[in-house]
């Protein structure tokens, strides 16, 4: 209900005498101002009760925030402005009668004293199923907010579109296709969304648009329900199979970030948007230096093992170089040979985008390139600086990269790497190799590439060019010097002496390098808005 609006009881008593009978030349209107308004607050009274008491208690029982709890979890106390309230379905009367607000909640409010364009599904109503009203609801939100420069977030719980209004050729004609721009991603603004529950239909394709997506453990997001899907392919579906949480995290890569409340979940929609700005032509808004931030560089050689074999966890390096508690990373469970997180350095927002060494040596998996390729495009199209920390051996190579489409990920990161536009800073940490050295931000892919002393720089790793140029392997006489004479060539000081790299800096010395590198490289003449050459990049693929 709009915010500061009560609901108010008549106001007129039995006693109160008949009105005089209009004359020719004066005009009444055909209610009272009381009763048309008295009215008007039935119908918000209406539109407030949601699905009805009844289920509303169902969903405190199993400890559920309903659409309008989730809504204030969401926004700033007292800025919500609902627009829509009064929207029913246009199906019939009788549908009409049971269907307030038409299922979803829509309007406008702020996060952090920015304003933001929001859809809270309620699934007390009709299962917040698609409508013909709900529909133009939802489009103009999005159309607003793409129009005036604001974010949109869609928060999802529905069972996809309601019968029997999308049946036959007059609801088809009704409820879909009318709406060019419903799925276009232009990334004029960001888009956030969450998965909740039961998230069928328009709230699985939400999160497949948004740029920032995540699901709340225990829920299903799928294309359809497992009864229908049930019914389609002639055999039980079961709920976790279908669209479970686990799913996305480790093998579709459609949801960022997994969370176990409805909370945590407005929470992390909160707090992506606080990295973002409020669309694609201004920057993302800085943030006072957390304190401790830059704190004991020199733990990087604590975690840094001194052994070129020995791996290590990425993650604890970009914990130390970053300011304190800002790393926000996506997808921590799917292509995890990669990491990618916005950050800030300095209190200003940041991409990082990173090899795992701990994850399969770091080389780069057809999702890992997925996954990179995703974040990158996020930056490019809103602004964001990026820093690349490469340590990698290649790409995944095999018969099971080939089945997965390899070659055609691997062209893509390299696509997506050539059209980045903001500035981009790559660090050498340890092994570059082949053609990921290049997609990593190798060569002239960035403004600027630094080196740690440690990295080493080759078309392959030394083992197999060992095996190759001399024919030995490991165990065969000869191996060890052959081995030891390749390894010469790949020292960081060659490529530094060719100015190819930049720089070579002490590990510890890598956090006030890359203040420093991108304040040099700032976008001064655009006043740092980018080319956003990747605006229309699919969202899934």
């Amino acid at each position: 209900m709009p915010a500061g609006v009560p609901v108010s009881t008549p106001r007129r008593s039995s006693a109160t005498p008949p009105r005089a009978q209009p004359t020719a030349d004066q005009e009444f209107p055909l209610m009272a101002h009381e009763d048309i308004l008295d009215e008007l607050d039935r119908r918000r009274a209406a539109a407030c009760a949601m699905g009805g008491e009844e289920k509303l208690a169902r969903r405190r029982e199993r400890g559920t925030l309903n659409a309008e709890e989730r809504l204030d979890a969401l926004i700033d106390e007292g800025s919500f402005y609902e627009t829509g309230f009064l929207g029913r379905s246009s199906f019939s009367a009788q549908a009409a009668g049971k269907s307030p607000r038409d299922g979803k909640i829509t309007g406008f409010g702020t996060i952090d004293g920015r304003d933001v364009g929001v859809v809270v599904n309620d699934f007390t109503t009709m299962g917040a199923s698609t409508g013909a009203t709900n529909s133009k609801k939802i489009g103009y939100i999005r159309k607003t907010c793409t129009e005036k420069g604001m974010p949109f977030v869609h928060v999802g719980e529905s069972t996809g579109a309601r019968l029997p209004d999308a049946m036959g050729s007059r609801g088809m004609g009704q409820m879909l296709g009318n709406d060019t721009t419903q799925f276009r991603r232009m990334r004029e603004s960001p888009w956030a969304a969450a998965a909740l529950d039961t998230s069928f239909g328009s709230s699985a394709w939400l999160c497949c648009c948004a740029d920032f997506a995540v699901m709340k453990k225990g829920s299903i997001m799928s294309v359809s329900s497992p009864r229908l899907v049930s019914m389609a392919i002639g055999e039980k579906v079961e709920l976790e199979e279908l669209g479970g949480w686990r799913i996305h995290a480790e093998q579709t890569g459609l949801i960022d970030q997994f969370v176990d409340t409805d909370e945590e979940a407005m929470a992390a929609l909160r707090r992506f948007l606080s990295y973002m700005p409020g669309h694609n032509g201004e920057l993302p808004p800085t943030a006072p230096v957390a304190e401790g931030s830059g704190d004991d560089q020199e733990r990087i050689l604590d975690i840094l093992p001194e052994t070129r074999n020995r791996v290590y966890n990425m993650k604890k390096i970009i914990d130390v170089i970053f300011d304190v508690g800002s790393v926000f990373e996506f997808k921590p469970r799917f292509g995890k040979s990669a990491v990618v997180a916005l950050a800030r350095l300095e209190g200003k927002v940041v991409g990082v985008v990173a090899n795992n060494p701990q994850v399969g040596g770091g080389a780069l998996s057809a999702e890992a390139c997925r996954k990179i390729i995703d974040f990158t495009v996020l930056c490019d199209s809103f602004n964001i600086p990026i820093v690349r920390l490469m340590d990698t051996p290649g790409f995944v190579v095999g018969t099971d990269a080939e089945r997965r489409g390899a070659p055609g990920h691997i062209m893509n990161f390299m696509n997506a790497t050539c059209l980045t536009t903001v500035p981009q800073v790559t660090v050498i940490c340890r092994k570059a190799y082949g053609r990921a050295y290049v997609a990593m931000g190798g060569g002239a892919h960035n403004d600027s590439m630094i080196a740690w002393p440690m990295a080493e720089v080759s078309f392959m790793d030394p083992v197999f060019a060992t095996s190759i140029v001399h024919n030995r392997t490991p165990g065969d006489e000869g191996f060890e010097d052959a081995l030891i004479e390749i390894q010469k060539d790949l020292e960081i000081w060659d490529m530094a002496t060719i100015f190819s790299a930049h720089d070579v800096i002490k590990p510890q010395e890598t956090r006030s390098s890359l203040i420093r590198i991108l304040d040099i490289h700032q976008r001064r003449r655009s006043g740092g808005i980018g080319d956003h050459l990747m605006r229309s990049w699919p969202t899934s693929y």
